[in-house]
């Protein structure tokens, strides 16, 4: 399990950034050591162990990029068409048995390998068969045109694919390029997952009047599922700090991670502060950002919690920009780095200058073919529709003050975030 000192989080300003709190995680937070070996139809979304070289070239042997024919290049036609014989017929996955006959052309099809000699290919909608069955090939062609040498994707020996790289089905496509069929990848992160709060009940169970299905811990669960995690579901813990301090000490040495959702602002019955540092260490982050400004982080021995707001909003906006880097540099992961892409604003909006705020939007495509952001009607960090009716994030930076119609703003996709 992955173990820090009480101290590896000490921060001593008021207000975190974003920026400083993921740069504190990247920096402090000690990548777990273990490896296992999976088939390559599961390596899909886990964290590259070792580096890949390519252990033969891609393409492993130069062959035609079209169907069409096959010619030497001293042999190109320059000022008029010519006509040239046929030599042969390769197809795809057969062998070229000899090599091309001078003032010859052979048919050849997408993909098959180039007879010696060969050199470029006139693809077929350009050339014609005349009366006596030669092909007749027109002048201009550049040598070389519509073939893929040996290697022009990726050399032999070339590192292809990095440590750290969080795998994606491109990057299992070129592993089963090379003809591997198992991957050494970080094992799975183990992360114990609750809720708190006397309000919730978990889907299924009796609710009272005054109280509310847990959505949270089932949202936190799927978002870790997506980044590769092993979740433990440890349901619902009551507002007490004794019950709380207990449930934390007794899964914090089996994970590597403890995400618990609710009871991290300052309020009378908000109790995790208490019990994290009756039983460990923790610093409250009071993060510059909205929604989800009250985040938790401390160590309980050695094993790093986060505690995200109980607002759903503000629980998925913190997850996505404490949890998720948490979670890659647990894994040992390369950074991912969030990159808004530029949409134009069709909202106007203030806010306040030294925060970072994250507006709730769906796309629509104007009349000139710019992509627009539309804010969502409402406001609230516990309006769960507001995640489920839009199709992502517009970030706001610091400094800004005011979006006005028309303005560029930053589009995050929901797609992207985890």
């Amino acid at each position: 399990m992955a173990q820090l000192s009480d101290d590896c989080f000490a921060f001593g300003g008021p207000m975190m950034s974003v920026d400083d709190a993921v740069s504190l995680i990247a920096a402090r937070v000690n990548a777990i050591a273990d490896i296992e070996t999976v088939a390559l139809v599961d390596a899909d979304g886990r964290v590259l162990a070792r580096d890949i070289a390519a252990p033969l070239p891609l393409p492993p042997f130069t062959n035609s990029a079209v169907d069409g024919y096959a010619v030497r290049n001293a042999d190109l036609p320059q000022a008029n068409e010519e006509a040239f014989p046929l030599d042969g017929r390769i197809a795809a996955g057969s062998a070229a048995d000899h090599p091309i006959k001078p003032r010859h052309a052979a048919r050849i099809f997408t993909g098959a390998p180039m007879p010696k000699g060969a050199e470029t290919v006139f693809m077929q909608e350009d050339v014609r068969i005349d009366e006596s069955g030669k092909i007749v090939l027109p002048p201009g062609l550049k040598g070389g045109a519509n073939v893929r040498p040996a290697g022009e994707d990726i050399p032999q020996g070339h590192v292809a694919l990095c440590a750290g790289q969080r795998l994606r089905p491109q990057h299992v496509a070129l592993a089963a390029a090379f003809g591997l069929t198992a991957l050494d990848v970080v094992r799975r992160i183990r992360v114990a997952v609750f809720s708190t709060g006397d309000e919730l009940v978990s889907p299924g169970d009796a609710r009272a009047p005054s109280q509310l299905f847990d959505s949270n811990r089932f949202m936190l669960m799927a978002m870790l599922r997506r980044l590769g995690c092993d979740v433990s579901d440890l349901g619902i813990l009551r507002d007490e700090q004794a019950l709380l301090a207990d449930g934390l000490k007794q899964v914090a040495g089996q994970h590597d991670l403890i995400l618990t959702t609710g009871g991290v602002s300052t309020g009378e019955e908000d109790h995790v502060k208490a019990a994290v540092e009756s039983i460990g260490t923790l610093v409250l982050w009071r993060m510059a950002i909205k929604p989800g400004r009250p985040v938790a982080m401390g160590i309980i021995g050695g094993t790093p919690l986060i505690g995200l707001p109980g607002n759903p909003v503000a629980s998925f906006v913190t997850f996505v920009h404490v949890v998720r880097p948490t979670v890659l540099a647990l894994a040992g992961g390369l950074p991912e780095p969030l990159l808004p892409i530029p949409v134009r604003a069709a909202f106007t909006y203030k806010k306040k200058e030294g925060r970072r705020e994250y507006v709730r939007v769906s796309l629509r495509k104007a009349e000139d073919g710019t992509l627009e952001a539309i804010k969502f009607p409402r406001e609230g960090a516990g309006l769960l529709s507001s995640l489920v009716e839009t199709d992502g994030l517009v970030e706001l930076g610091e400094a800004v003050t005011r979006v006005e119609p028309g303005q560029s703003i930053g589009f995050l996709s929901y797609a992207n975030l985890i």
